[in-house]
């Protein structure tokens, strides 16, 4: 859901009006929607399931609160969600930076399951077909395409960031993500 289509966003869109409104049910349907997104987003920032979920309450809290404050012409629904649950997690690591809690690089997210229990074998085989199957289709891209999607999904870069850690203007490094994904999902369709 990531790379959204013009229907997926405008209903994302009505959906954030809808909770800016107050409506529970529309926050429930956003959830369902977009929760895996951002669960995989921070388990990648934060590597430990029980911060990652921390987080990914402490964001949808913030949508609830803040949902008024998406503007369209700013940007597409699950960019802005992006942005909340990045901006969550890194609130999140500073918070944790003086405790005695300490993130652990041996901690592989990949060993973990979505519900944070270590996956199985044969879990972390199809993971692993399936992983070594997007890198086959990430090498098809070219260097910069490629950098912009790791560093936009991977890292949690927002457009304006990435315009400005890779020395381009804001529509290309948009154009450079947008037809990255294009191609990664021909990719990984075949």
């Amino acid at each position: 859901m990531i790379q959204t289509t013009a229907e997926e966003r405008e209903h994302l869109g009505v959906l954030l009006s809808r909770v800016a409104g107050g409506d529970p049910r529309a926050l429930a349907e956003l959830y369902d929607l977009t929760s895996p997104i951002l669960y995989g987003l921070l388990m990648r920032m934060l590597r430990r399931p029980e911060w990652a979920q921390e987080a990914l309450q402490d964001s949808y809290l913030r949508v609830w609160q803040r949902a008024e404050a998406y503007d369209a012409s700013k940007g597409e629904p699950i960019g802005w969600l992006i942005g909340v649950a990045r901006y969550r997690a890194l609130d999140l690591l500073r918070s944790r930076r003086d405790g005695d809690i300490e993130v652990s690089d041996t901690e592989s997210p990949e060993a973990i399951d979505i519900d944070g229990q270590e996956a199985s074998p044969e879990d972390r085989a199809v993971e692993s077909e399936g992983l070594e199957r997007l890198m086959r289709c990430m090498r098809g891209l070219t260097q910069v395409q490629r950098k912009s999607v790791l560093l936009a999904y991977y890292e949690g870069y927002s457009h304006t960031e990435l315009s400005q850690a890779m020395h381009a203007p804001l529509g290309t490094v948009k154009a450079w993500i947008r037809r990255g994904l294009a191609r990664l999902r021909e990719c990984l369709e075949r």
